[in-house]
């Protein structure tokens, strides 16, 4: 719901309030996130590199294995410590309010990245359908990681926009 002036009139929520700005600029996972968040970005692209070449010429599945297997080791890295990194900031492990629906997305992309893991330890699909499942897996990721980027550019907009004028939509 969104906060009230003292005028009773709604007005948006920003992204952080000042003290979780603090606790934000000064959390050491901040800076992991930082770092992570782009390698897990360049193992994606090169991972759908080969699942792509993969899946066109039927060459490289091994490669192409391995990068899926890498790609969701490193986003449950990103993901245990993104939840260390909001109950820092926000005192919560998953689901605070200005992280919500992406968290909540975030659970079908770490679900699909998971069942990629299942079917291919148990064998319970071919390489195709396995590497099939990967892309399916990647596109929630880019979803994904496109609310983050939109989120991180909200975050700079109100950090440089003059007060009173820093306002988002809240949830």
């Amino acid at each position: 719901m969104p906060q009230q002036h003292r005028t009773g009139i709604d007005r948006p929520r920003t992204l952080y309030t000042p003290a979780e700005r603090r606790r934000r600029d000064a959390s050491p996972w901040t800076l992991v996130q930082g770092i992570l968040a782009p390698i897990q970005f360049v193992v994606f692209l090169v991972s759908l590199g080969l699942v792509l070449r993969y899946l066109a010429t039927g060459e490289g599945l091994v490669a192409a294995t391995v990068s899926v297997v890498a790609k969701t080791l490193i986003l449950y890295t990103i993901m245990v410590t993104g939840s260390i990194w909001e109950k820092a900031v926000f005192d919560r492990w998953l689901f605070a309010r200005p992280f919500f629906w992406e968290d909540v997305f975030s659970m079908l992309v770490l679900g699909l990245h998971t069942a990629y893991l299942a079917v291919l330890l148990f064998g319970l699909l071919g390489p195709r359908e396995q590497m099939i499942l990967a892309l399916a897996a990647y596109a929630t990721y880019v979803i994904n990681a496109t609310q983050f980027l939109l989120k991180l550019r909200a975050a700079r907009l109100e950090r440089t926009a003059p007060p009173g004028s820093q306002l988002v939509p809240g949830r």
